[in-house]
């Protein structure tokens, strides 16, 4: 009967979300980080020492991951997703040196507007002083600009690469007409 009891008792706190946790209508700071990330859906456009940047922000998987594809000019194109990890937010570069860097901020406290990535991991690399990135720093400045600050190592160099960007105004609706 007692065993029933605590059971019974256990199901309940669950339920009402008095167990410790986050309420499951309530987000992660992560979480809340990364809805703040998907405003960057949309095209953008900087410029680097090579010339031209081009950036285009797309959420897929339904919604939870933000997929970023980077096209610098005279380069091949890399792919970068962000996703929410607890109270962190994570990206996995599909870089064009034929590595996969995995990066994550420290534990987030509070809405910001600057989001600094670590690396964590590296696949594909064939030996350890192969050129890969190694940290990111992406920095909201309002909802039409944005810096990112790209860290990176190889062959016993390292160095960073800042690109200021500005998103690209939406193309106008072209209205059809209904051929009546």
């Amino acid at each position: 009967m007692r065993v029933k009891r605590f059971a019974w008792m256990g199901a309940l706190l669950l339920v009402t979300g008095t167990a410790k946790g986050t309420p499951a209508n309530e987000k992660t700071v992560g979480e809340a980080a990364f809805e703040q990330l998907k405003t960057l859906v949309g095209e953008w456009e900087g410029k680097n020492g090579n010339g031209p940047v081009k950036i285009t922000y797309t959420l897929v998987a339904g919604g939870t991951a933000l997929m970023e594809r980077l096209q610098p000019a005279n380069e091949s194109e890399m792919i970068t997703m962000y996703s929410a990890d607890g109270n962190r937010i994570q990206v996995k570069h599909y870089c064009s040196y034929g590595n996969q860097p995995e990066m994550r901020t420290d534990i987030l406290k509070g809405k910001g507007n600057r989001y600094s990535f670590n690396l964590v991991s590296v696949t594909g690399l064939k030996n350890p002083n192969d050129g890969h990135m190694t940290g990111l720093v992406l920095t909201l400045v309002d909802k039409d600009h944005m810096t990112q600050e790209w860290k990176h190592t190889g062959g016993g160099k390292s160095g960073t690469e800042m690109v200021d960007f500005t998103r690209k105004p939406e193309k106008a609706a072209t209205v059809v007409p209904s051929g009546r």
